[in-house]
């Protein structure tokens, strides 16, 4: 009896689910692939409903409560969970304080809800919440997740008054969010579970994007109720880079003096050992190909148009994956131009303590008017007096308001922007195109 009464419970619950599915899938026919992903299951470990990314999980009785006392806290507990999933917030990037993080999350997500006008969804907002989203317009080009965290992270808000955020804004559980849970962090089988972590993430990246696309076509018919969620969308698909991998686009293959592991066959080697003694049958290969930078160029844009904070941040990065014993030989060479509409500076980096040192004691010189071009002729005329012999690129940070030169260089140019409005960012078809995330959660 015991167990038909748990059915019938978990029965009630799935209804509930299904009957919020169908009501948003209603009004919101463009998240049909989205609202059909997560499966049932029942959990009393959360407060009212929560998802990993596969599943949707819920607990019956808070669940019948809700939908007892407005079953729109139901549609909206639903969506919230999708939106989260959707805009893969439970794959944080890069290390951030997890409490803080979720606030950030559900802020933004409960911003996209309040932004669509559909009945399902409609609650009358607090004065708090108001405030908040009067707040965070001011202050972002685009209220994300990201944005907010740097604001709750960056701000001195009391104990109290970050509680009562968290409360106004709370729709859903993350404990069930990856990496959350102590067992799975202890797991033996941590890389399977990242292969699971990761096929999730490219599933709902893939939905993510398809509804995107969807909703482009389906917000021209009906006006202007789902450009926010839209504009979020296709914030949330942008295309992210390794940015240590992206510099390596400016390496030279080259041989050095060390062991190349890869191509070491230790079966021949330990059989020789077990057979003659101290006779290994192949030695070991003395020579290894890495890519290493040998000339390089570093262009700061300090025009007025440039943030100050955003170039140091820039460099600070920059220098951290170029300190990397890997990235350089042992003798370098490296120009780091600041510039506005004329070089301000050109310092020569001869070594990897003076870029570590460069970068303790960096100031921005500048703050006039943009001009691309000037970089570009200091650069050729360094590699007509030689001083550059064998330049792979050059990496200008920029924010993309100056004039372009016309005709290629003889060398990789990579225009890095920090998107800090969202904006297409457009550079000649000779350059490639770098956009990072205005500091917010790395590069």
């Amino acid at each position: 009896m015991k167990e038909e009464r748990k059915v019938q419970i978990r029965n009630l619950g799935i209804r509930i689910l299904e009957n919020a599915r169908n009501e948003l899938y209603l009004s919101m026919r463009f998240l049909d692939m989205a609202l059909s992903q997560l499966e049932y299951e029942m959990s009393l470990k959360t407060f009212f409903v929560g998802t990993d990314g596969r599943k949707l999980f819920f607990n019956p009785r808070f669940l019948a409560e809700r939908f007892e006392y407005h079953k729109v806290l139901v549609n909206r507990g639903y969506l919230h969970a999708i939106l989260h999933c959707m805009f893969r917030h439970m794959f944080p990037v890069g290390e951030r304080e997890e409490e803080i993080w979720n606030a950030a999350c559900d802020v933004a997500v409960e911003y996209c809800i309040d932004g669509l006008d559909y009945p399902c969804l409609n609650k009358i907002q607090s004065e708090f919440r108001k405030e908040w989203y009067q707040r965070l317009e001011s202050q972002l080009k685009a209220v994300t997740a990201e944005g907010i965290y740097h604001i709750l992270d960056s701000s001195s808000l009391q104990p109290q008054e970050f509680i009562k955020l968290q409360l106004e804004f709370l729709a859903d559980d993350h404990a069930f969010w990856q990496g959350k849970k102590e067992e799975e962090k202890e797991n033996p089988n941590q890389r399977q579970m990242q292969k699971q972590m990761s096929a999730v993430m490219e599933l709902w990246e893939g939905l993510s994007q398809k509804t995107a696309t969807g909703l482009e076509t389906f917000s021209k018919n009906i006006g202007n109720e789902t450009r926010g969620l839209l504009r979020a969308m296709k914030i949330a698909n942008r295309k992210r880079y390794d940015y240590k991998e992206f510099l390596r686009k400016f390496a030279t293959p080259r041989e050095v003096l060390e062991v190349d592991e890869d191509a070491f066959d230790y079966g021949y080697y330990t059989y020789g050992l077990s057979v003659y003694g101290n006779l290994p049958l192949i030695e070991s290969l003395e020579y290894k190909e890495v890519k290493q930078i040998e000339e390089f160029v570093i262009a700061l844009d300090t025009s007025g148009s440039c943030s100050g904070g955003l170039i140091k941040r820039f460099l600070e990065e920059t220098v951290s994956v170029l300190l990397e014993k890997q990235c350089f030989q042992k003798r370098i060479h490296v120009h780091i131009l600041q510039c506005d509409n004329q070089i301000q500076e050109d310092i020569l980096i001869t070594s990897l303590d003076e870029l570590e040192q460069y970068q303790e004691s960096f100031t921005v010189k500048g703050f006039g008017g943009t001009d691309f071009r000037p970089v570009f002729a200091h650069v050729d005329k360094l590699i007509q007096e030689q001083k550059l012999t064998n330049l792979k690129g050059m990496l200008y940070f920029t924010d993309g308001v100056g004039v372009f030169p016309k005709k290629r260089p003889h060398y990789d140019v990579a225009f890095v922007f920090a998107d800090t409005d969202y904006t297409e960012k457009l550079v000649p078809p000779w350059a490639m195109k770098l956009v990072i995330d205005g500091g917010y959660h790395g590069y």
